[in-house]
């Protein structure tokens, strides 16, 4: 099913358009966790052996983390899959268009809040940084919105998505 070595994950880019603009939705996991401690990430997660595919795990995981109803999400296309460096995981990444103003549930043990970010802001935001992990410098790129850094993995599922929609997204501080 994936990558040798390499344990297979999915995650739902949420989007929604409002106010002329679409915006994406992410989580940002717990301080407490084992992986990806306080990191923002888009809702999504490890494939079970009973998910019989890669969208079924996205679409659960996204139920199960902040209660996105599987019925509410129109799937519109797949980016292609990345690998994570620290934890192993193959990323699938799927795009789903979804209502605004969703109502949250959070999964209280995983995730600590909900962030929507207009995709304008993001490329707003957006910059190579040098940036050090576990005392190993490297350079990435991330997105800064107010006091929030997205890097690592979500960070280069956001560039594939923004390079993809090109013109359609124009920068703003929105």
């Amino acid at each position: 099913m994936d990558a040798p070595g390499r344990t297979p994950a999915a995650v739902l880019v949420p989007l929604y358009e409002e106010d002329g603009a679409l915006h994406a939705v992410f989580t940002k996991r717990r301080e407490d966790l084992e992986q990806h401690a306080g990191e923002i990430s888009f809702p999504g997660g490890r494939h079970d052996d009973g998910d019989p595919d890669l969208v079924f795990t996205a679409l659960r995981e996204s139920e199960e983390e902040i209660g996105l109803a599987r019925a509410d999400v129109e799937l519109v296309g797949a980016l292609p899959p990345i690998g994570t460096f620290v934890t192993s995981y193959r990323v699938h990444p799927f795009v789903g268009l979804i209502a605004p103003g969703q109502a949250w549930t959070l999964q209280p043990t995983e995730v600590d809040v909900v962030l929507e970010y207009s995709l304008p802001a993001l490329v707003a935001g957006h910059e190579m940084k040098r940036l050090l992990r576990k005392g190993v410098p490297f350079r990435t790129h991330t997105y800064t919105v107010g006091e929030e850094l997205i890097w690592g993995a979500t960070a280069r599922i956001l560039c594939l998505l923004l390079e993809r929609l090109g013109s359609l997204v124009k920068a703003s501080g929105r």
